[in-house]
């Protein structure tokens, strides 16, 4: 009888963080279930699994944290010194006890640096014949089931304090690995708290435990999450795996979250991170921090090192969003190679196309502490690296390729790593570098791939065997459902300007007689000073759209701690919005940095230029956070390689397209402490081509690749016509005698004309493939056509150069005085993020219809059960009717779609506003509700009546932003809790008091 009522107990015990989360992970990765009451521990299916023992069977006392017996029998184990004398192996422990001990002198991270090069087989001991010194394992790397890997649970530690860590993970006595398990239960608790607990509370109050720590993770039963030692939480990151579906971007359930956890925590995984991905690195404030990596970086440097491995495919793109990590990815990668007793000591030739890039890369591989790198400073300097067989990582600028020798170094284990795979290594630099290097492997690496004929990144690097011409992706949409970058927000704030064109054309008449222009004179200076920029710099404009940017960023951006940066059409224009800034705020809140050239006047010079420390220093000012730089003013420096994760607002206002334009407003998403988004004020109107630079067509993509396979075969006859002109010349014939017997081949207009037509097509044919290997049989006669060309070209248009510099200025003024600039039009914010880059005030075009439809479906079912949302639900359904019917177009189908499209936006502002309006105790009432417990009185209605009451007292206008007065408040919460015994709850206190800032 009596066993008979335990097990219904059992039957209704309800779900706690204990039984069903942390059992989970207990029996996902060991097998044995804790739910059940008899288990028998089951035998080992790998000997490279998971051996769950119960934290009473450990053998130790609260203060320690190692598993000394398992440790002692490892070392036995793995070192054949210390086999042949047991007692050696205490040596080593108490080496490793007393690194164990330094955490409070020294600190974690550097703690678990020292103790890291332990347990990789960095260190060595005089235990050899005449006390040579010999390496200690205390792992082994070779092969995994010599080591003992063991999982236990509610593992309690004493050190200032007694910590109860749900789950520990040992190999070979070593605890490895933390994780908290938090309740799926509860609506108020998330991955987050568990994280937190490890983060805050754990990592100070028993730092020896993470001494030896590879990862910590924590999961609520939805999602996973990892991070690192002393990492902040916003870097934590969750785990994918390499075969998800990618339709199930958000995978929920324990079944799911087991799957990526047993992958992330397999020891094969584990051991990998420790040995090949973990990197200690300085950051600007001289602090020593660890950095484990990211899934997409881990994933694809391994396919790099896999590729190198195998050897058959020689080059590879890898396409990661801008922002998510590639300059770690490649320093993974290099650092992996440079290991692999396989490769016999490669050379890896990390390769970058600016100097700006090439500071950024060196930046991360010395930061991080890599050995044998290193940075080229000369052409001559990288040549002679190559010829002479240097076995390092190289990091080079691809013009340094520039006439470099073929087959300058033809070793098989070669691996270049091209960042940034676009512009110049697609030319004859690119095809430059392969020839010198022939048998290199080439992988290339970018955020913005260039998919046009003449430019295209997937025909450069992108293998055949790859799907899609890529070996590893990783979207933009993966990249913000991951938190590796931030989504970026877009707000269109339009100029109107309006030009008076009558009055420019009289006035202009007159110009023209007082000067005494001729009409082709005139022609010339009028079409210069009515380009784009010209309209763009008007003073009127710019002091309107200043004025904009000091309100806005006054309004939305300094509160928060962050900073911008404004992108003007020009170099000009940069120096136009510093001095109408500087009209209005101090001085030091805003930088220039831009390039100056020989050819500037000295005053310019001498004001204006910023060279490469001036522009370091510039940048770390602009990082600090409690520096009176606010602002960066530039027109095409540090759009690209400016790492500034305190940028969170552009304003814009600059013609941009494709990659560059990706690039540039990616400079705002990197991550930052409460930073929760990038923003691009426009005040040009990009957003269009924003929305076509981040759809990536594959179908396009393998459309233009195939265009190019036909134009190989074009080739050679585009060669023979393009020499038939030249009938019997000899081509081999140097200087001005050479060139003379060509011109004379082709010495009427006619014969130049057709010609011309003929260089043109094969220019443009050598534009598309290049750097393909083809071009090298066709590159002498390429390059004398080339010139024979230049050199009967009529000359460029030379009009007005001199006339440009002394008459340009008034041209420009009179235009600036012509145009009158309207209010600034602030549209509705667009957020670009992974469900919707498309913009409700299309052009009635049938084409979007589909795209509409879709986003209208999405955003009912957000809204399912309100009765509004349910109606404009029906109309949607009835309109697609009559379209199926035919009884309207296509066109009055879309006009339809965008009425029902507004009235969506209007009906989810009135819902916004409705929440807005809720009440503090309103909202108080809801919060209680939610958190509800057993413990929790009934009395919710005077727990917030005497919150309210006693808040209200105490508050005042903007005591949020003051400590005397969040202490005040945070007293008064803390004794309307007390009365009710509800004072010890934290998560209640916190979220309380969350509501009470916001609400009061």
């Amino acid at each position: 009888m009596f066993k008979i009522t335990i097990l219904n107990q059992n039957l209704f015990m309800p779900f706690t963080e204990l039984n069903s989360v942390e059992y989970f992970i207990i029996h996902h990765l060991s097998g044995v279930n804790l739910n059940s009451d008899n288990f028998d521990e089951p035998k080992s299916r790998y000997k490279t699994e998971w051996q769950f023992r119960s934290a009473s069977d450990l053998n130790r006392s609260v203060n320690e944290v190692l598993l000394e017996a398992d440790l002692k029998d490892s070392l036995i184990r793995l070192n054949p010194e210390i086999q042949r004398e047991p007692n050696l192996a205490d040596e080593v422990i108490y080496k490793l006890r007393a690194i164990l001990i330094s955490v409070q002198q020294v600190g974690l991270v550097k703690a678990n640096e020292e103790f890291f090069k332990w347990m990789t087989g960095d260190k060595t001991m005089p235990f050899g014949e005449n006390n040579r010194h010999v390496p200690i394992r205390l792992i082994d790397f070779e092969d995994l089931t010599n080591n003992h890997y063991i999982l236990t649970n509610q593992f309690r530690v004493h050190h200032r304090e007694t910590k109860i860590p749900d789950i520990v993970l040992f190999i070979n006595g070593i605890p490895v690995v933390v994780g908290e398990a938090k309740t799926p239960i509860r609506p108020g608790i998330s991955w987050l708290d568990g994280a937190a607990e490890i983060h805050q509370v754990y990592e100070n109050s028993i730092p020896q435990l993470f001494v030896p720590n590879i990862l910590s993770f924590a999961t609520e039963g939805k999602e996973l999450f990892y991070g690192s030692i002393r990492s902040p939480l916003d870097f934590w990151a969750p785990w994918r795996l390499e075969d998800e579906d990618e339709a199930l971007a958000k995978r929920l359930g324990l079944g799911e979250i087991g799957k990526e956890m047993g992958d992330l925590l397999h020891p094969n995984r584990l051991l990998d991170i420790l040995q090949n991905f973990s990197l200690f690195s300085t950051n600007k404030k001289k602090q020593r921090m660890k950095i484990i990596p990211r899934f997409q970086q881990y994933e694809g440097a391994n396919k790099i090192v896999e590729r190198v491995k195998v050897g058959r495919i020689k080059k590879g793109l890898i396409w990661h969003f801008q922002g998510s990590g590639k300059s770690l990815l490649m320093v993974f990668a290099a650092q992996k190679l440079r290991r692999m007793p396989d490769l016999k000591s490669p050379t890896v030739v990390v390769l970058v196309d600016r100097t700006d890039l090439d500071t950024q890369i060196s930046g991360t591989f010395n930061a991080a502490d890599i050995s044998n790198v290193e940075t080229t400073d000369s052409i001559r300097d990288l040549q002679k690296m190559l010829e002479q067989d240097t076995r390092k990582i190289i990091i080079s600028m691809i013009h340094k390729f520039r006439d470099a020798k073929p087959n300058m170094n033809t070793r098989e284990n070669i691996i270049v790593l091209v960042d940034e795979a676009h512009r110049t290594q697609e030319g004859d630099l690119g095809r430059q570098m392969r020839a010198a290097l022939p048998n290199a492997f080439l992988f290339g690496l970018t955020g913005t791939p260039v998919n046009k004929a003449d430019k295209n990144t997937f025909w450069a690097f992108g293998s055949e065997e790859d799907a899609g011409g890529y070996m590893s992706r990783y979207t933009f949409q993966d990249s913000i459902r991951d938190g590796a970058t931030l989504p970026l927000h877009f707000e269109p704030r339009l100029v109107d300007v309006h030009v008076d064109k009558e009055t420019i054309d009289k006035l202009f008449e007159n110009f023209k007689e007082e000067a005494a222009l001729t009409d082709e004179e005139a022609d010339a200076l009028n079409k210069k000073s009515a380009k784009m920029a010209a309209f763009l710099k008007s003073p009127e404009r710019v002091r309107k759209i200043v004025d904009d940017i000091i309100s806005h960023f006054q309004e939305k951006v300094e509160p928060h701690g962050f900073k911008a940066m404004i992108v003007t059409p020009d170099r000009y224009a940069c120096i136009q919005y510093k001095e109408e800034l500087d009209k209005i705020l101090p001085t030091e809140s805003s930088k220039v940095v831009i390039s100056t050239s020989a050819n500037d006047d000295y005053d310019f010079k001498q004001k204006w230029t910023v060279d490469k420390s001036e522009q370091e220093r510039i940048v770390d000012e602009f990082n600090d956070p409690q520096s009176d730089l606010k602002f960066l003013i530039v027109t095409a420096k540090l759009l690209t390689g400016f790492d500034a994760p305190i940028l969170q607002t552009m304003y814009l206002d600059k013609s941009l397209k494709d990659h560059t334009l990706l690039q540039a407003i990616c400079r705002t998403n990197r991550l930052f402490p409460q930073k929760h988004f990038g923003r691009i004020v426009d005040y040009f109107g990009v957003f269009d081509d924003t929305a076509k630079a981040l759809e990536f067509d594959e179908k396009s993509v393998n459309q233009i690749i195939t265009n190019l396979s036909e134009l190989r075969e074009k080739l050679p006859q585009a060669m023979k016509d393009a020499l038939a002109h030249f009938q019997g010349v000899d081509r081999t014939i140097p200087g001005f005698e050479g060139l003379e017997l060509a011109q004379n081949a082709i010495k009427t207009d006619e014969k130049k004309d057709a010609f011309a037509k003929d260089y043109k097509y094969l220019s443009k044919l050598w534009e598309s493939l290049s750097p393909d290997n083809i071009l090298n049989n066709h590159q002498q006669d390429y390059k004398w056509l080339s010139q024979v060309f230049e050199s009967v070209r009529p000359a460029s248009d030379t009009i007005g150069k001199l006339l440009w510099i002394t008459l340009g200025a008034q041209t420009t003024k009179l235009i600036h005085e012509n145009i009158h600039v309207g209010d600034i039009h602030h549209l509705e914010e667009f957020i670009l993020d992974a469900d919707v880059i498309e913009d409700i005030f299309n052009n009635p075009d049938p084409k979007n219809a589909k795209k509409l439809e879709k986003i209208l479906v999405k955003r009912f079912k957000m809204h399912e059960g309100n009765p509004k949302f349910k109606k404009l639900s029906e109309l949607l359904e009835e309109v697609r009717d009559r379209a199926e019917q035919g009884l309207i177009s296509s066109i009055e189908f879309v006009k339809e779609l965008c009425k029902i499209a507004k009235e969506t936006v209007q009906a989810e502002k009135e819902l916004a506003e409705e929440i807005l309006e809720k009440t503090p105790k309103a909202a108080l009432t809801e919060l209680f509700l939610e958190l509800k417990t057993e413990e929790t009185p009934a009395v919710v209605e005077r727990i917030v009546n005497d919150i309210d009451q006693i808040v209200r007292m105490v508050r005042f206008p903007g005591w949020q932003k003051t400590t005397g007065g969040e202490r005040e408040v945070q007293k008064s919460l803390r004794k309307a809790l007390l009365k009710y015994q509800l004072h010890k709850d934290q998560v209640l206190f916190d979220r309380a008091y969350g509501y009470i800032k916001e609400y009061y």
